[in-house]
């Protein structure tokens, strides 16, 4: 009688091996079904269903979004509202006309803000209009009524004289003097308003020397 051999493990051994790969397989099962439940990443590697969020302000275009009215704060916290509310790199100039730097935020005021408070569906620049923290700020921005270089002489009466150096650009030279009477000299021109002009307003400038008379800020023209 031939014997022939038998197809799967005798013995308590063989049994164990076999109920060992019984349970690995359940095992495996197990896991993944765990695994789709806690909201594992999807296969196609897009968010698991139930993840999605409000975008935080930094999440957004820069440009877009609620713009905050700025107003009435110190420059330094205008510039940080604007960046936390997703407006980042705000410009600032001298809302008095007097085209001033703003070399330390923290000593100037936003009385002026453009574009107005309000949402913004795309980008947007905004530009603050400022006045140190001791001044008043002004009814309306003087600095869009800037005089711009001409061939004439424009009208420089009460403006600073770094502006009105500036509109008389075509000149051939410029010379701003003291006329208070103390005999100063003039070294920060935005701090020195302008008198008296020669040339007049409206005469040609092409060849003349121009000569501003001054007083500081906050003084009166003799």
């Amino acid at each position: 009688m031939t014997v022939g051999h038998r197809s799967g493990p005798a013995g308590p051994a063989g049994r164990m091996r076999a109920t060992g790969r019984r349970a690995g397989a359940v095992l495996g099962v197990a896991a993944s079904v765990l695994l789709c439940a806690c909201g594992g990443p999807a296969a196609d590697g897009q968010p698991p269903a139930g993840s999605a969020k409000t975008p935080a302000p930094h999440d957004r275009p820069a440009g877009a979004g609620e713009l905050p009215d700025v107003t009435g704060l110190p420059l330094t916290t205008a510039q940080e509202t604007l960046d936390a509310a997703g407006f980042p790199g705000s410009a600032s100039h001298d809302a008095l006309g007097r085209d001033r730097t703003q070399l330390v935020d923290g000593n100037w005021v936003v009385c002026f803000q453009a574009p107005a408070p309000g949402p913004r569906p795309g980008a947007a620049e905004v530009d603050l209009g400022v006045v140190k923290s001791e001044e008043e700020c002004p009814a309306e921005d003087r600095s869009t009524a800037l005089p711009g270089a001409t061939t004439t002489a424009p009208d420089l009466v009460g403006e600073s004289v770094n502006v009105a150096r500036a509109a008389l650009a075509g000149a051939a030279d410029v010379t701003a003097r003291d006329v208070s009477g103390a005999g100063r000299m003039i070294l920060v021109e935005s701090n020195w308003q302008v008198c008296a002009q020669t040339p007049a307003p409206g005469l040609p400038l092409e060849g003349v020397a121009a000569v501003l008379d001054a007083v500081k800020f906050g003084e009166e023209c003799p």
